[in-house]
């Protein structure tokens, strides 16, 4: 199943490792702050929109940074694994 990040981005969901939020995990985490800084010199860092991000998705190949919450995705995942065990 894909799960839609917001604009025309929509990835396989597995390819996720994992959804945040992130002002919760940038405000007082300094290596999540490191990390996404290696991950954009790297140029492994993927803008979704010109809007402010909400959540970065890390996946094995990138990190997408997405104006839509994490709680919002993490509900359109689960709704998507919800139906797939039905």
């Amino acid at each position: 199943m894909y799960l839609h990040l917001g604009g025309t981005y929509a990835i396989s969901d597995k390819l996720i490792v994992g959804i945040f939020d992130i002002d919760q995990t940038t405000l007082k985490r300094s290596s999540t702050v490191s990390f996404l800084q290696k991950a954009e010199k790297n140029g492994q860092i993927e803008i979704i929109s010109s809007d402010i991000p909400r959540s970065f998705i890390v996946t094995l190949e990138k990190i997408y940074l997405s104006p839509i919450a994490s709680t919002t995705l993490r509900k359109r995942i689960g709704q998507t694994w919800q139906k797939m065990s039905d």
